[in-house]
């Protein structure tokens, strides 16, 4: 990354004072004390290069508190984001808005994963493969065709008329395993090409957490280009890093990979070798046998499942034999063929990366040394081997102390009430200065936490079901009294399921927005315009979702986070804990529930004029001696049994009711 580096004269107080630049820009702005104390510890640990760890309450203002010293500091730096959407954010809102503000003359780079832009020699293949998924795929691919030839920067998102997530966009991007780099017939138009060009030339570089991770991994898509030049890194959201580490540091090869290899290598074959029928028969010959190994992982309840239970399993292992024999025939066909041309030879790489990894996950070298696990993802059309690292902590350390550098990890959820020792150790993170900026929001006398009395345990002799039956019985006077406005948030699909299908025979006077019939963003703002919508969702609504104002005054979670029992990989953490005397529960499975709770708690209040009911109905928060821990690390909200306390919460004004009210006097 080279730039020029500016440092400003401006100081914190000249931007979060109460004359400084943002009370000039904002109307109505007060000083936030906890926002100007987030940006001191940040600008010293800029100053210092130490690495800080700062938990920021809802409504501190994070982005502002972290953008500001980083803008100020003239540093060159790389801000990762938990999802692409806050991503576009920051670049498209946040980092234009405070660089006009404080006069700083910092370039800026946005750089996403290859996938998000479009490969121009893909494009062109697309049209001789005769192999698009749905039968609208035609008319997609003559709009990507259009858009092609006007758009500058290639971001897939911005692409009229074809959704982020259309089937079609696999086929028209590219893979680190398909990219043929500086041998493509298009490098020098390619958009990845240029993304990266501008990132080198900038100041600040935005990215996300899974870019961040794969090149951490794969140090082969730009990002260490720009690391060793990078004085300052700011991880947003970094509470979901250690899970996404995980995944990018370990392997798999699954049957899309798999199939995506055949259907490139026929669409080659047709364009560089048509005399060679042989390879198209071994690209057919791949494609079929994941076939039998889908068929054979059927009967697999879990969806998650160690390949410890399935290794002796013979219907597993003979369709892994076909599946092994028809790499190695394809690896054959496409040794003949590779002197043909380059597409060519970068299938033949990809064919024999894949098989080695096949090979490598059924010998289990890693497993064997106590560093990683193997298990097997089956879903209904498809299926994935994993190897994955018990712990990526180490390799996540090694980035942090290659060079002197300020990291800067934040979230409005990274401790267990006080404690870090979660997040750090899962980090590996020694040294780290460890700090917390409290919410400025008055929760006292803008919540209520209902507690809903005498509901059955969800492991109770009714089970889950009777205990979601249970849990929308106490919620639905609630619902009447906000008149909507809600969110219903679950920890399961099924529980989900049946709270559709209760609500929607009985509370028929109000809307109801239930996660998966329609995309989430369309969601979101159909709930918000409705005015008095009840929405139904899981995990993917506990985080990153911002509704403030009236529209949203009630949000249920049904039951403590804890997470799904059966997984491998945790498995495989727990016993790591155990080998160390340690307590799974205490020291993972508690930790990890508080703060995922915290991100649910958090969609009630956004706004110091918010006021709202949160309603937890699992009683375990009332008969367990975890449950005053869970309880004491959620924001100090008034805590009631009575459901009359709640309902009065929600029908009093609010504070723009009053306002309407004394105007209209």
């Amino acid at each position: 990354m080279t730039a020029t580096n500016r440092r400003s004269s401006l100081g914190l107080e000249d931007v979060f004072g109460h004359e400084g630049r943002l009370a000039g820009a904002f109307e109505g702005y007060q000083p936030r004390a906890g926002q100007r104390r987030m940006a001191e510890l940040i600008r010293d640990a800029i100053n210092d290069q130490h690495t800080l760890v700062l938990e920021a309450g809802t409504g501190v203002g994070k982005t502002f508190g972290y953008l500001a010293p980083v803008l100020l500091s003239g540093k060159r730096a790389l801000i990762s984001t938990g999802t692409k959407h806050l991503q576009d954010q920051l670049f498209d809102r946040d980092l234009p808005r405070l660089r006009e503000l404080l006069g700083v003359e910092a370039k800026v780079a946005l750089l996403k994963g290859r996938a998000n832009y479009l490969c121009k020699y893909r494009l062109d293949l697309a049209g001789e493969q005769a192999r698009l998924p749905r039968r609208d795929d035609a008319r997609a691919l003559n709009r990507i065709r259009d858009w092609a030839g006007r758009t500058i920067d290639g971001d897939r998102a911005d692409c009229p008329g074809v959704g982020d997530d259309h089937e079609i966009w696999p086929l028209v991007t590219s893979t680190n395993d398909n990219c043929l780099g500086r041998e493509c017939p298009l490098y020098d138009e390619c958009f990845v090409v240029k993304a990266r060009e501008k990132a080198q030339k900038a100041d600040i570089v935005v990215i996300n957490h899974h870019l961040f991770c794969a090149d951490l991994a794969l140090r082969q898509t730009g990002f260490a280009e720009l690391l060793p030049e990078t004085d300052v890194v700011v991880l947003d959201e970094a509470h979901q890093v250690p899970e996404i580490a995980s995944m990018f540091f370990g392997e798999a090869i699954g049957s899309r990979q798999l199939r995506d290899l055949a259907a490139d290598t026929r669409a080659e074959q047709k364009h560089e070798a048509r005399d060679q029928p042989g390879l198209a028969e071994a690209a057919d010959t791949l494609k079929a046998s994941t076939d039998p190994v889908l068929e054979a992982l059927a009967h697999i309840d879990n969806e998650r499942l160690p390949w410890a239970e399935l290794a002796d399993q013979a219907s597993v292992t003979e369709a892994l034999d076909r599946l092994g024999e028809a790499l190695d025939g394809l690896v054959r066909e496409l040794e003949i063929a590779a002197p043909r041309g380059k597409g060519l030879q970068a299938l033949l790489g990809r064919a024999q990366g894949l098989r080695d990894e096949l090979a490598a996950f059924r010998e289990g070298k890693a497993e064997t040394q106590g560093h990683a696990v193997r298990w097997v993802e089956r879903r209904t059309r498809s299926f994935t081997l994993h190897t994955t690292p018990v712990n990526a902590a180490g390799q996540l350390k090694s980035h942090v102390e290659s060079a002197p550098r300020a990291w800067i990890m934040t979230s409005a959820t990274l401790a267990a009430g006080k404690d870090f020792s979660h997040f750090t150790r899962r980090m590996n993170l020694d040294d780290a200065r460890c700090e917390q900026v409290e919410s400025p929001f008055d929760f006292p006398n803008q919540a209520v936490l209902y507690l809903p009395p005498n509901l059955p345990e969800p492991s109770g002799p009714g089970g889950a079901r009777e205990h979601t039956l249970a849990s929308l019985r106490a919620v639905y006077p609630l619902l009447k009294a906000s008149g909507g406005r809600a969110f219903l948030l679950f920890t399961s699909h099924r529980a989900l399921k049946l709270a559709a299908e209760t609500l929607g025979e009985h509370l028929t006077e109000l809307p109801l927005f239930v996660q998966g019939t329609q995309a989430k963003s369309a969601l979101l703002e159909a709930f918000r315009e409705a005015g008095n919508g009840v929405l139904l969702g899981t995990q993917s609504f506990w985080e990153g979702v911002d509704v403030r104002g009236e529209a949203l005054s009630l949000v249920m979670i049904d039951r403590i986070p804890f997470a799904a029992p059966g997984d491998p990989v945790r498995a495989a953490r727990e016993q790591r804990l155990k080998d160390k005397g340690l307590v799974p529960f205490v020291h993972m499975a508690l930790p990890e529930a508080i703060i995922t709770l915290k991100q649910g708690v958090g969609r009630l209040i956004r706004d110091t004029a918010d006021t709202g009911v949160m309603v937890l109905c699992d009683p375990r928060l009332q008969s367990k001696g975890y449950g005053r821990t869970i309880l004491d690390a959620l924001p100090p909200m008034r805590r009631t049994r009575d459901g009359r306390v709640a309902r009065d919460m929600l029908t009093r004004p609010t504070e723009s009711q009053e306002k309407s009210a004394e105007n209209a006097i």
